[in-house]
Order: structure tokens, then C-alpha cells, then sequence
């Protein structure tokens, strides 16, 4: 079942990413607010650990964790698939209860029309 089919009116969801530096985070959490795609954008400095290539690596990275609304989903992937620096970016998608009074502000602010620049 569609994210949008099951959501209930006090869920948000909230998708992660991660960029290499805090400019990257900065530029990202700033492109998609402006655009309307997610309410909110959460950056943390984090560690991270994994095989790449067939090789270990461990890297200082920025975690982005955007808060948005059922209806914003798939364009706010979208358009994090298209401005990533990452060849392989993670997405993570994460359904979320939330108040009722935090859930109405995140979609009534992806639902505003974007201001013109």
C-alpha cells in the first residue's frame, strides 16, 4: 500500500540522507525548504562506517533529516535523488506519529506555495 493511502492525519514522515561537509547539508536542507518539499530540515555531524568499493571507510558525515507530509513523499525523493553529490545517496523513508498540532504545521507547510524568488 502507497505511503499516501495509509497515512493517518497525525503522521509525518521523515527522510534521511547524508552529505560529505556542512555546506552540503546547508545547500540541501536550504533547496528543499525553499521548495516547499519538506517542513523542516535537521542537520547532525555524525560517524560513519562501511565497505565501499572493497574497502573499509570511516568518514565524518552530515546526517539531513527532512520532516514532510505524505502528498510531499515522492516529489521530496525525487528531488533529493537529483541534487545529491552522492553516486549511491541514502534515502531513508521513516512513517512517523506525531501530534496532531506538528503534523497540521508540516503539511500545511508543504502544502504553501513556494515563494518566487
Amino acid at each position: 500500500m502507497a505511503h499516501q493511502e495509509r497515512a493517518s492525519s497525525s503522521c509525518v514522515f521523515i527522510v534521511e540522507t547524508t552529505v560529505d561537509s556542512e555546506e552540503a547539508a546547508q545547500t540541501l536542507a536550504q533547496r528543499i525548504i525553499a521548495e516547499r518539499l519538506a517542513a523542516c530540515a535537521q542537520i547532525t555531524a555524525i560517524e560513519s562506517v562501511y565497505r565501499w568499493e572493497g574497502s573499509m571507510a570511516c568518514e565524518g558525515e552530515y546526517r539531513v533529516s527532512f520532516k514532510t507530509s505524505a502528498g510531499r513523499l515522492v516529489p521530496l525523493r525525487t528531488a533529493l535523488l537529483a541534487a545529491h553529490p552522492y553516486d549511491l545517496p541514502q534515502l531513508l523513508t521513516i512513517e512517523a506519529e506525531a501530534t496532531d498540532a506538528y503534523a497540521a504545521w508540516v503539511k500545511a507547510e508543504c502544502a504553501a506555495p513556494a515563494p518566487s524568488v
